[in-house]
């Protein structure tokens, strides 16, 4: 089980949303890769950020990455996004998002979020590094009931979270955010996952 990202984003109803701080453990990826796979997780973040309703709670599934997202919307508009491999369990998952955006939320004005640059936030490492045993962050949400009422959405894929006709493919080249390296990334890996698919 690994957690390889964790951030909180700026997601308005309508127009782009922004990464207002984040974190990565890509310990797990050779020193070549580490700068891709980092691109791609920011994009993959900001995508599902913007795809996920207000109020909404959705994993989806990309490759070898599977992204939690909590949008929690209000007057914040703030979402939180956790992407993890396969293995790592979907309770505790929302269980550290929630939390994240509670603290998040206690310590940095909403004023602030105009410059997330200016934001400082360091206890998000902090929940990056403890949360890799998902029975840390369980715990610390047992009493909260909520997320066993709640309707959590499990897209097989990131295309159903995209709008009709629109392909992540296309979304891959057009990124701006992408180097061309990280997009050669993308191609290469999802080549080779597709070998391997049994029909």
């Amino acid at each position: 089980m690994k957690i390889y990202s964790l951030a909180v984003v700026l997601a308005p109803p309508s127009g782009p949303s922004a990464t207002l701080c984040s974190a990565s453990d890509l310990s797990s990826f050779s020193f070549y890769q580490k700068g891709s796979v980092g691109e791609f997780m920011s994009f993959f973040t900001k995508t599902v950020a913007e795809r996920t309703t207000q109020g909404a709670r959705q994993s989806v599934q990309e490759n070898n990455y599977t992204a939690h997202v909590y949008n929690r919307g209000g007057a914040e508009q703030l979402a939180a996004v956790i992407i993890t491999d396969h293995e790592y369990p979907v309770r505790p998952a929302f269980s550290l998002l929630t939390k994240l955006l509670d603290d998040f939320t206690a310590k940095i004005p909403q004023s602030s979020f105009s410059n997330p640059s200016a934001i400082s936030f360091p206890e998000i490492n902090t929940y990056l590094q403890k949360y890799q045993d998902p029975r840390h962050a369980d715990n610390i949400m047992r009493v909260q009931q909520e997320l066993d009422e709640t309707k959590i959405v499990l897209h097989k894929t990131i295309e159903s979270v995209l709008q009709r006709g629109e392909k992540l493919d296309n979304l891959v080249e057009r990124s701006t955010a992408l180097s061309a390296q990280s997009k050669m990334f993308y191609k290469t890996a999802k080549k080779q996952n597709s070998c391997c698919t049994v029909m």
